[in-house]
């Protein structure tokens, strides 16, 4: 199946890292895993509760979802068990070991759309919840690719709420210069997707790397592919706005 969308139609393009540039969220998953090893986290877990969302709250949102309390703490806390912080902070180590040891190579469709939007002259940013979205993309060979990135850093540098909330992508959007309903938002979680819905983007494209169509499309993505080149084709709509061709 293809989908074709006329990226000539739009301003700019904002996307997700983890799971729509790069295959981090895979790396993210088994981390979250190894955190909650004692909680029997499950996959379904991974994408109900803490899947795009900013560290801190995911760990929240889990330790909420089975009952469980323990205090905030302070983002400076050493990883560990004992607070919301030092258990996010643990899960960023267990992340950034997995990365250092294995590398992370981008998705080949995903660097085949940004050829193409670099060769349309169509803007784009990073809108990651991840703090380790620079370190990510630089372990990527990406790391002199974007102008602009909006991650976990500078949403806590600027006070930016965290998706679901539109803000970061909202951010991006004023970086690149482009308004709103002249952009294109990029998501492969639900949280992200419900941003981009909230902050009026023209078009908010889901990617389901694993069996979360349904659930992107509940959130209200316009639009669910398997992977950005099935959004790429010689025979593109001179309408700025997506088209479906089972082929």
């Amino acid at each position: 199946m293809v989908h074709r969308i006329d990226w000539a139609g739009y301003d700019a393009v904002l996307l997700d890292l983890d799971g729509v540039v790069t295959p981090t969220a895979e790396v993210h998953e088994h981390a979250w895993a190894e955190l909650f090893a004692d909680y029997d986290f499950t996959p379904a877990d991974y994408l109900r509760y803490v899947d795009g969302k900013p560290r801190y709250d995911g760990v929240r949102s889990f330790l909420e979802s089975r009952g469980v309390e323990l205090p905030e703490g302070h983002p400076d806390d050493p990883p560990g068990d004992s607070t919301v912080c030092a258990m996010g902070n643990r899960k960023n180590l267990l992340f950034n070991e997995i990365i250092e040891r294995d590398g992370i190579t981008p998705y080949p469709g995903s660097v085949a759309l940004l050829d193409l939007l670099d060769g349309l002259g169509v803007r784009q940013a990073i809108v990651s919840s991840s703090k380790n979205a620079r370190s990510v993309l630089t372990a990527a060979g990406l790391g002199d690719r974007f102008e602009h990135v909006v991650d976990g850093v500078t949403a806590a540098e600027e006070g930016l709420a965290g998706k679901p909330a539109p803000d970061m992508f909202l951010r991006g959007a004023e970086l690149v210069g482009a308004r709103p309903d002249r952009t294109v938002v990029v998501e492969d979680a639900t949280s992200g997707v419900a941003a981009g819905v909230a902050g009026g983007f023209a078009l908010v494209l889901g990617v389901d790397r694993g069996g979360n169509a349904d659930a992107l499309a509940a959130h209200g993505a316009h639009l669910v592919v398997t992977d950005l080149d099935e959004t790429i084709d010689t025979g593109q709509s001179d309408t700025g706005q997506s088209q479906t061709d089972d082929r």
